[in-house]
């Protein structure tokens, strides 16, 4: 639950203390305190005098925090609102003709008698006519209808007499933390809470405590280790820690599954979403790969929670393969991605942000289950955390191969075995990209001059090598180099300096420069020590790559076999041809708008 901003205790005003004591009472509640619901104080005037808080069919709980109540009838009021989401209030009302009046009214003597039910705060209002309670909001209304009640001497919701207290209208336009709601989910984060809290209060009349009775998420956790080497050595590395605890307890009631820190080395888990032992298997699973796979800290510059997603549809599918455990209702899974990189993905979701910003992670909507921002250092040594998750992955993968423990897909494998190789250096795979398309320059032998040991023994012939004659044009390569403001010249003149170094080791003579940011600039060939000396970053507007492309493959004076490297921030054009065989070398962290069909080598200050 989202909390209202609090000021200093010295600057409330009584009726504000009592608010935020209210709130307390909420967030502490065995049922109640489960509920991902937020609360928001209105602005003075947005809610009419007498109106203490109103429900919003858009998931918000709105308070008026100018009107004076005690803690006790703040809890009760900020759970009547709950209730109206929790309940399904606004879906009924949607699927019937209802008079939206009645139908209110109906609800809040519905709730009225629940909260009395179970003896919750204090009531702001009790029912007095009981020929109007009914087993359901349904009966209540028909019963309303034949008692020819009216819907203006409704007392009994959170608004002023006769007013609504559920809001389908969007008046309330001074919103944060905005959200598409969807409270069919609240019904049954509720129906979670309700099973978890009776199954609390079975257990403390049992005597049956956490001390000495284990969760399921730990069984879960315990099978791994014990029966599926694959995973096991990451999963004694995890501690599951119920939300609300730990290193991260302001995620309390923010993960509506799971959520991990690889940094923290925790899986925070919630125990009142209701998953089988089987189906915490599989969400246990999804979490250690997150880690074992470095997910955290492969993003390199994505947006994180669309990077989040990508991965999430890679291992789900994985997993649905390996049948670990039970997949829970509503996962990220799709057929049709089977085979795609967790990269490949992401440049599909990345086209629609609209649509994809709001998929549900095991954390929740529009939130990603990986909660470390960016990559930190493992508190624990000497072992850093790579080298922890990554052995583990790694000799887990062995001793279940050895023993045949169980299918493994084919992707997983290769990754895992990605993972146990050392990367290699962009300007490494860049040398490569030169060997590829420039060959060594053959020598041969020759009797045109005399080598100067012959001087001792002139009389006796002896050849020599000389390097093949070659047209000075027909070895080289284009270079578009983009010059705009966004360009950071350090890492551009470090870019441009191995270009140059492996120009120079390949017995490249000279090499087509253009620059271009809005336009395209032929500087025409200059050697490849000139490159950087040339180079001016201009600082104009967005760069467009195209007209240098079309001007270099169009040029007659420009071999059509040559290749073309591109040294750019990747702040280009959308939709990009070429022709003939090109690479891109572009900042580490950065990324191209499009999926690139020549090399991309990602450099970085070495």
């Amino acid at each position: 639950m989202a909390k209202t901003n609090k000021k200093a205790d010295d600057k409330l005003s009584p009726g504000e203390r009592n608010l935020n004591e209210g709130i307390k009472i909420i967030e502490n509640h065995q049922l109640f305190g489960k509920l991902d619901i937020t609360l928001q104080t209105a602005k003075k005037d947005v809610l009419s005098k007498g109106t203490s808080a109103i429900s919003d069919e858009d998931g918000f709980i709105i308070l008026n925090k100018y009107e004076n109540h005690s803690p006790q009838e703040w809890a009760y009021i900020i759970a009547h609102c709950m209730l109206h989401l929790c309940f399904d209030n606004f879906e009924e009302f949607r699927k019937n003709q209802y008079d939206k009046k009645l139908w209110n009214m109906a609800c809040d003597i519905y709730i009225t008698k629940f909260l009395s039910d179970i003896k919750f705060g204090t009531p702001t209002a009790e029912i007095t006519d009981n020929s109007i309670v009914s087993s359901g909001e349904k009966q209540i209304y028909d019963k309303l209808i034949q008692n020819g009640i009216s819907p203006e001497s409704n007392i009994y919701g959170t608004s002023k007499a006769g007013e609504p207290d559920m809001m389908w209208d969007k008046y309330y336009q001074n919103r944060q933390n905005y959200r598409y709601g969807n409270n069919t989910t609240y019904a049954v984060k509720f129906a979670y809470a309700v099973s978890d809290s009776v199954r609390a209060v079975i257990n403390e009349a049992g005597g049956k405590t956490g001390e000495n009775k284990k969760s399921v998420q730990v069984l879960a956790s315990e099978w791994f280790i014990n029966h599926y080497p694959l995973l096991g050595g990451l999963a004694t590395g995890f501690k599951i820690i119920e939300t609300g605890y730990g290193s991260h307890s302001a995620l309390k009631n923010d993960i509506s599954v799971a959520g991990i820190s690889v940094t923290e080395r925790e899986i925070y888990v919630n125990s009142a979403s209701g998953l089988t032992l089987e189906e915490w298997k599989f969400v246990l699973a999804h979490e250690y790969l997150h880690a074992g796979l470095q997910h955290h800290e492969r993003c390199n510059g994505r947006e994180p929670y669309l990077w989040n997603v990508a991965c999430d549809f890679v291992i789900n599918g994985w997993l649905n393969e390996m049948h670990i455990g039970i997949m829970p209702h509503s996962v990220l899974y799709d057929e049709s991605l089977k085979g795609f990189s967790a990269e490949e993905i992401y440049d599909i979701l990345i086209k629609n942000l609209r649509k994809n910003s709001k998929l549900e992670t095991f954390r929740g909507y529009g939130k990603g289950d990986i909660l470390d921002e960016g990559y930190a250092e493992s508190k624990l040594k000497p072992t850093t955390l790579d080298d922890f998750c990554r052995n583990a992955l790694r000799s887990g993968l062995e001793y279940h191969i050895s023993n045949g423990r169980g299918f493994i897909p084919a992707g997983l494998i290769e990754e895992i075995k990605a993972l146990s190789m050392p990367p290699i250096p962009w300007d490494v795979e860049l040398a490569k990209w030169f060997d590829m398309n420039f060959a060594p320059i053959e020598k041969r032998r020759t009797y045109a001059r005399p080598s100067r040991r012959q001087n001792s023994t002139p009389d006796i012939p002896r050849p020599s090598y000389v390097k093949e004659d070659i047209p000075e044009y027909s070895r080289t390569y284009g270079v578009i180099i983009d010059t705009s403001g966004s360009m950071d010249t350090k890492l551009l003149g470090m870019a441009l300096g191995s270009t140059a170094s492996y120009s120079v080791a390949k017995e490249v003579p000279l090499v087509r420069v253009v620059f271009c940011d809005a336009f395209a600039y032929d500087i025409g060939y200059v050697s490849p020590e000139d490159i950087a000396g040339r180079v001016e970053v201009k600082g104009r507007g967005g760069t467009v790559i195209q007209p240098a492309v079309d001007l270099l493959e169009k040029a007659k004076d420009f071999p059509k076999n040559a290749p073309i490297l591109i040294i750019t921030d990747g702040y280009i054009e959308e939709n990009l041809e070429i022709h003939r065989e090109h690479a891109f070398l572009i900042p580490k962290g950065n990324r191209l708008p499009f999926r690139a069909k020549g090399k991309v080598f990602y450099f970085d200050e070495k």
